[in-house]
C-alpha cells in the first residue's frame, strides 16, 4: 500500500487545507474523487477540479446545514444507483451567474457561515449540495461521507467540494491511473476502506444497555447487553467471573444461529459450540462469550434460508452465499472487540477454528495469546459443511 496515504495524513492534509484523492470500492463505483473542506476551499481548488478532474463538482454537507437552510432533496423518490442524495442546487444572492469558481467558492462559504438564512440563497443554482447520511461512512461508504467525515475529524465545519476524475480518454479513473494521477499532482491517495477501518478502530460504537443474572443449565453467569449505535442491533456478553483487568481470559465470540442454537439443527456445528464454549467458561470459573447478532455468517436470516435452498439443491455454503451476491464471510468484529474492551479485557485465549476471527479482533487492538480448538462431533447432516469450512474457509479442523 505504498502508493496509498495513512488517513491520519489525510487528516492532516485536509486540515490544512490541501486536496486529496479517495477511491472507493472495487465493487462500488471504483472511482476517484477529488475532496477538500469547505472551511479551506479556494477558487484554485475549484478551478483545478474542473480543469485536471473534469466530473461534476458536488458539495457534501451533513444535514443539519441543509436543514437550516431549508435546502430540500433533489427528488422524493431516489432511485440513484448508490443513492446519492443531490439536494436542489442553489446560488447565493450575492453572486451574479454564480457559476465562476469564485463564486461557486463564495456560495458555499456562505452555506456554512452559521448566521446565513434560506432566503440567502437562489434555487437553482450551480453548487450541488450532496446530503451526508447520519454515521457517515459507517452507514454509506460513498465519497459523499467520506468527505464531511474527514472534514468533521480535521475539526473543520462537515462540509466539502468533491469532483469525479475523468481520464483524458472520458472514462473515468481507475485505482493504477489515480495512483498516476496522485504522484503527478502531489496529492495523497487514501480508500474510503481505510477511513472506515480507522473510524472503527479510534471510535466506540456500543453502548452498554442493561445487565442481570443468568442461571442456565450451562452454569450461572451474568448477563450484559450492548447496543450498537451504528445499526441498534442488540449483542450480548455472557460472562462468568470478574473479568476486568485480568489476563488471557477464555473467550468465545459466537454469531447468532438460530436454527443450531435454538432449534437444534444438524446442517452446522453451531448449537455445540455454543454449549461446549458455555460448559468450558464455566468450568474454567472466568470468561466471556460473546453472542453476536450476525445470523448466517452476516447475511441475516432471510438470506440465511435462501442460502440453505441453494444447499438444498446442491451448492456448498460458500458458493450459495456468492450467488446470493455475498461474501463468504460478512461478518465484522470491530463491536465485538469494543464489547470485550469495555469489560475490560486486553489479553485474550480465543476459542475458535477460525483464523480470520483472530485476525478480525486483532485488528482492533485485543491481543490474543493463544487459540483454544472448539471442534464438535460431526453428523452425516454437517459432514459436507465442515468439509467446505476447512477447505474453503481456512477453518483448522481435523479431516
Amino acid at each position: 500500500m505504498a502508493d496509498f496515504a495513512t488517513v491520519e495524513e489525510a487528516i492532516e492534509e485536509i486540515r490544512n487545507g490541501n486536496m486529496i484523492v479517495v477511491v472507493d470500492d472495487e465493487d462500488r463505483e471504483n472511482e476517484g474523487d477529488l475532496i477538500v473542506a469547505a472551511d479551506k476551499c479556494t477558487p484554485e481548488h475549484i478551478n483545478f477540479m474542473a480543469t485536471h478532474a473534469k466530473g461534476l463538482i458536488c458539495t457534501p454537507v451533513e444535514g443539519f446545514i441543509l436543514d437550516r437552510l431549508k435546502i430540500g432533496q433533489m427528488v422524493v423518490n431516489n432511485t440513484d444507483n448508490h443513492e446519492t442524495a443531490f439536494t436542489v442546487s442553489v446560488d447565493a444572492t450575492s453572486t451574479t451567474t454564480g457559476i465562476s469558481a469564485f463564486e461557486r467558492c463564495q456560495t458555499v462559504k456562505e452555506m456554512i457561515d452559521p448566521n446565513s438564512k434560506p432566503e440567502d440563497f437562489r434555487r437553482p443554482g450551480h453548487v450541488f449540495p450532496l446530503r451526508s447520511v447520519p454515521g457517515g461512512v459507517l452507514r454509506r461508504a460513498g465519497h459523499t461521507e467520506t468527505t464531511t467525515d474527514l472534514a468533521k475529524l480535521a475539526g473543520l465545519t462537515p462540509a466539502g467540494f468533491c469532483c469525479e476524475i475523468m481520464d483524458d480518454d472520458g472514462h473515468m479513473m481507475r485505482t493504477p491511473r489515480l495512483i498516476e494521477f496522485s504522484k503527478k499532482h502531489g496529492l495523497k491517495l487514501i480508500t474510503v476502506q481505510s477511513l472506515i477501518e480507522y473510524r472503527k478502530r479510534t471510535e466506540c460504537f456500543v453502548e452498554k444497555i442493561a445487565e442481570a443474572d443468568l442461571p442456565s443449565k450451562y452454569g450461572h453467569f451474568r448477563i450484559h447487553a450492548y447496543e450498537s449505535k451504528l445499526d441498534g442491533k442488540c449483542h450480548l456478553a455472557i460472562m462468568k467471573g470478574e473479568v476486568k483487568g485480568k489476563e488471557d481470559v477464555l473467550v468465545r465470540v459466537h454469531s447468532e444461529c438460530l436454527t443450531g442454537d435454538a432449534l437444534g439443527s444438524l446442517r452446522c456445528d453451531c448449537g455445540d459450540q455454543l454449549a461446549i464454549a458455555l460448559k468450558r467458561i464455566e468450568a474454567e470459573g472466568t470468561g466471556v462469550v460473546l453472542y453476536m447478532r450476525q445470523e448466517g455468517r452476516g447475511i441475516g436470516l432471510g438470506n440465511k434460508m435462501r442460502a440453505y435452498e441453494l444447499q438444498d439443491q446442491g451448492k456448498d455454503t460458500v458458493e450459495a452465499n456468492v450467488l446470493l451476491g455475498f461474501a463468504p464471510d460478512e461478518r465484522d468484529y470491530g463491536i465485538g472487540a469494543q464489547i470485550l474492551a469495555d469489560l475490560g479485557l486486553t489479553t485474550i485465549r480465543l476459542m475458535t477454528n477460525n483464523p480470520a476471527k483472530r485476525a478480525g479482533l486483532e485488528g482492533y487492538g485485543l491481543k490474543i495469546v493463544d487459540r483454544v480448538p472448539l471442534e464438535t462431533p460431526r453428523n452425516e447432516y454437517n459432514e459436507g459443511y465442515m468439509k467446505v469450512k476447512r477447505t474453503k474457509m481456512g477453518h483448522i479442523l481435523h479431516e
